[in-house]
């Protein structure tokens, strides 16, 4: 059986799964894996597109030389420096010592200061074309995608684009690694759930990414992650597209956080609210059981977030001054806010959920809810209201 799946007769991915690292980055769970897509393209010059994480080089050099069948790459192009990718480099010019490495002036730098490559770099610039044969590549520049090196390179022969991060997801391929092989529904989750934490502070560089790729007729994209998009690339662009420019599905997250069970009744009364209107979408997440990387990936797909959380230590219980710190930092915009909380001896955490609003130029829907202690019948009806009020807001598009 071969290792190698073409793409085309000439191009083949050479990528490998990885079912076993628990975290991306140390930071994200993978409990469906996730891929690191290579490429090769065999012709008179042989290309490597990109290589992959250091501990899967053994099955990717495998599948690299079934391809070479004894001869050696001329080049290796380095469309992104971050080790799940880079990983393989050091291995590959001790195994291949005449292969030249392409990339930018960024990537360059990077070389030497990840690795102490400084030999046989070759530099392009923006839009300049290296001539293999049969194939031509073009190096096009997407920077803050989502390093300042970042590339795409461009195949003009079979018009396939190797997109390096951009449109890409998380998710191990099982099998079939192609968009009409894999069930595509189970991966949009995980893809969003990638860009959004790893991407989505970029949007607006993306979305200018995304217009300058737009000149180029592609007919198959390969990312550096999750599924090659060969019947409907246009699917992956779209939702890049609209996930970029904050564009959000009619539904509603509720994430709250409750130490002793009332603010938690707080929020079963605002979802019997969402129910009472009639919303179909409504996820709620406890933020000290529900990792913060779903609880994104959710405010980023609804536009409607409500947020509710105990006073601790005078300020915001500490998973929920998480998650608000981490939507600011990635600076989502444009959502339907509805708060409530609770509070003892002193309040803070309702008011601390307040002033994010402001941070954000967000505008919390009323009423906004707060109990001392343990909530009244008074507030339980509020929050029902809050809830009411919150899916009339997402449904009005406001």
């Amino acid at each position: 059986m071969r290792s190698h799946i073409p793409i085309t007769e000439h191009i083949h991915y050479v990528g490998a799964s990885d079912r076993e690292t628990d975290l991306f980055e140390g930071l994200w769970p993978l409990p469906r894996g996730v891929s690191y897509n290579a490429y090769i393209i065999d012709d008179s010059k042989v290309a490597l597109i990109d290589t992959v994480k250091g501990n899967r080089f053994e099955a990717w050099l495998a599948s690299v030389r079934e391809v070479l069948a004894g001869r050696d790459p001329a080049y290796v192009v380095v469309n992104h420096m971050e080790p799940d990718h880079s990983g393989s480099l050091r291995q590959l010019i001790e195994i291949f010592p005449g292969i030249t490495i392409v990339g930018n002036r960024k990537t360059a730098e990077f070389l030497d200061s990840l690795y102490g490559i400084r030999e046989n770099v070759k530099i392009v610039g923006d839009g300049e074309s290296l001539d293999l044969g049969m194939h031509k590549l073009s190096f096009h520049f997407m920077p803050m995608v989502h390093w300042p090196e970042s590339m795409a390179t461009y195949e003009s022969t079979n018009k396939v684009l190797f997109s390096n991060d951009a449109f890409g997801g998380f998710g191990a391929p099982g099998g079939g690694i192609f968009d009409d092989e894999v069930d595509v529904s189970f991966f949009e989750d995980e893809i969003l759930r990638y860009f959004s934490n790893i991407v989505g502070k970029y949007s607006q560089m993306v979305l200018k990414a995304i217009d300058k790729l737009g000149s180029l007729e592609i007919g198959v994209i390969a990312p550096s992650h999750g599924p090659v998009w060969r019947k409907n690339p246009n699917w992956i662009v779209d939702r890049y597209r609209r996930w970029s420019a904050h564009e959000a599905e009619e539904g509603v997250v509720v994430a709250y956080a409750s130490m002793y069970g009332n603010t938690s009744k707080m929020m079963e009364a605002v979802a019997r609210g969402l129910s009472d209107e009639d919303v179909c979408r409504v996820r709620i997440h406890d933020v000290s059981r529900t990792h913060v990387s779903y609880l994104i990936r959710d405010a980023w797909r609804f536009r409607g977030l409500i947020l509710g959380s105990p006073t601790y230590d005078a300020g915001l219980f500490p998973a929920m001054e998480h998650f608000v710190g981490l939507l600011e930092h990635k600076k989502l915009t444009r959502r339907v806010l509805g708060l409530f909380g609770s509070f003892g001896w002193s309040g803070g955490g309702v008011k601390s959920l307040v002033e994010f609003a402001k941070k954000m130029s967000w505008i919390p829907v009323e009423p906004v809810v707060e109990a001392r202690l343990a909530p009244s019948g008074e507030d339980l009806d509020r929050c029902f209201e809050l809830g009411r009020s919150v899916v009339r807001s997402v449904k009005a598009g406001e």
